[in-house]
């Protein structure tokens, strides 16, 4: 690997190359003008596992309109995602999918914009506000899991995850309860993630871009309105947080910034948790020994039924972490990740120019033989400290990883612990008889059918 070293101010315009310069990568860019879109959109495992045996770990693609280069494998993860050298753009990476929707995100910043913000953000997330978000999470989860306890048998899991996770973001990241203004909001985020991979990228009357930006202006509006109030009022919750978050030279964020951040916030928890929680319920309900053996471990804490799972807790459930991890691995909650190139570079002998589209796979990673053996099989113990000793520190990454790693994964944690606690508890999940589910895969992994589960209560 090279790194050609250019003029840093290039960063603010990144071109994409000619497809010509590109040409000599092998690969195919599929049908014209939609490439391999639809081919992605519909199988993106099966899609790149394709590429990967025909063309090798670096290959040329066409997706969303535009020609990129895949690089795979956890050393093609390093490279692009530690990035000491600043040689990839987030910004410019998530950029055309994102752009119009999510602008400005944590995400969508680079280097010591990125840096900067993020560690503005990051008194959102030390340990006095997580503890009162796990306060609201005990007690938003207890009341959810209570209605499915007095309801026994059939049940879309997927739906009834993402109503979870909607009460959990309103009161934990906004502090508000649910009522028809949050409910609106929800919309709103759910046409906007919609939107960010529609195939039409212009907001033309009818498509989904068009309802994405509908969406985007209504949360705008939401957010502008509220930020005074929470600057005058205060609260425990992440929004309010935010609201009081200062740069290091103590300015309070602007109320741009706040949008921009609550917003892509609200999106990567709501989305992204619903995915990975479903994920974990159908590994349990497909491995009831393990579901035991999870059961057990929280038994072990001794709390009683409906009773809160403290912060001083969650550490005594490591079982319940490598079950959580390995429902990650499976279906990483982020399949694929974007950035575009600074300035030329070489990996694996090729040469790529300024201002390419490059991405690394985490579904790929994922699934390989050589590092995960049996791939498609749930093993948490694949995560214990002795297991996890020689392998590569960028196989897994569900969280992304570099200066990018993801800002929330310990509220993710704390979330998926404290759900685990509340639901096993008081019911057990399975699968009906003779069923598997069918999900698709991007841009973030759900059930087509929603997840058929059945619940009962626990005896």
């Amino acid at each position: 690997m090279s790194i050609q070293v250019a003029d840093s101010s290039l960063v603010a315009r990144l071109p994409p190359p000619k497809r010509s310069a590109l040409a000599h990568i092998p690969g195919d860019e599929g049908w014209p003008v939609i490439g391999r879109t639809f081919e992605v959109l519909a199988d993106p495992k099966g899609q790149v596992e394709m590429m990967a045996r025909n063309y090798g770990p670096v290959y040329r693609s066409r997706v969303l309109g535009e020609t990129s280069i895949t690089l795979l494998g956890p050393e093609a993860n390093e490279f692009v995602l530690f990035d000491n050298t600043k040689l990839f753009s987030s910004s410019h990476g998530w950029g055309p999918i994102l752009n119009l929707l999510f602008p400005r995100g944590l995400m969508m910043l680079d280097f010591d914009e990125h840096r900067l913000h993020r560690r503005a953000l990051s008194v959102a997330f030390k340990a006095g506000p997580m503890q009162s978000y796990l306060a609201a999470l005990n007690d938003g989860i207890a009341r959810r899991i209570a209605k499915w306890q007095s309801k026994p048998g059939e049940m879309l899991c997927y739906p009834a995850m993402k109503q979870l996770t909607l009460d959990l973001a309103a009161t934990s990241f906004l502090g508000t309860e649910i009522g028809a203004e949050t409910e609106e909001i929800n919309a709103a985020f759910v046409d906007m993630v919609a939107a960010s991979v529609a195939p039409i990228r212009k907001p033309w009357p009818g498509t989904a871009m068009a309802r994405g930006v509908r969406g985007r202006k209504r949360i705008v509006a939401y957010f502008s309105e509220q930020i005074p109030i929470r600057r005058a009022k205060g609260g425990d919750d992440l929004f309010s947080q935010l609201c009081h978050a200062t740069h290091e030279d103590g300015a309070l964020l602007s109320t741009q910034d706040i949008i921009d951040h609550m917003s892509f916030l609200m999106m990567a928890a709501h989305d992204t948790l619903t995915s990975s929680l479903t994920s974990f319920v159908a590994a349990l309900a497909d491995n009831p020994q393990w579901q035991q053996k999870l059961r057990e471990e929280i038994a072990g804490l001794g709390l009683k039924p409906g009773e809160a799972i403290s912060f001083q807790q969650l550490d005594a459930l490591p079982l319940t972490e490598m079950a959580f991890k390995e429902a990650m691995r499976l279906r990483p909650p982020v399949p694929s990740l974007p950035r575009r190139a600074t300035r030329e570079f070489t990996f694996r002998g090729y040469t790529i120019p300024t201002g390419t589209m490059v991405a690394v796979n985490p579904l790929f990673t994922h699934h390989m033989p050589e590092i995960w053996p049996e791939p498609n099989r749930f093993d948490p113990l694949r995560f214990t400290d002795e297991a996890q000793r020689g392998r590569h520190r960028f196989a897994w990454i569900p969280f992304g990883g570099g200066a990018h790693m993801c800002l929330g994964l310990h509220f993710a944690y704390m979330q998926a612990k404290c759900f685990a606690v509340h639901l096993l508890q008081n019911v057990s999940v399975s699968l009906p008889p003779n069923y598997t589910s069918n999900w698709q895969m991007w841009p973030i992994p759900k059930p087509k059918d929603g997840l058929r589960v059945n619940v009962a209560p626990v005896r």
